[in-house]
């Protein structure tokens, strides 16, 4: 069963899409849709890095809607005063 919602997504533009959520009550990754293994070096032990799986709950798909407009930030003319504004 699909649980949608709304997302901000930012690849290649920022844009509103549907996603999929995963399960909160799922017993295998409690909500967070997927696992984190951390593993190390065979003869070390040292921690190299984490991998992440999917949880079968959930499918990490997004369909994008519509895109949402460029943030512009701009300096006003002669730049910011310290002033206060009365």
């Amino acid at each position: 069963m699909l649980r949608l919602r709304l997302q901000v997504i930012g690849c290649p533009r920022r844009a509103l899409a549907l996603t999929d959520t995963p399960r909160p009550n799922c017993l295998d990754c409690q909500g967070a849709g997927g696992i984190a293994r951390d593993y190390g070096h065979p003869e070390t032990g040292e921690y190299e890095g984490t991998d992440w799986e999917f949880c079968p709950c959930w499918t990490a798909w997004a369909l994008p809607l519509i895109p949402l407009p460029r943030r512009l930030w701009r300096t006003p003319p002669g730049g910011y005063s310290n002033e206060p504004p009365f």
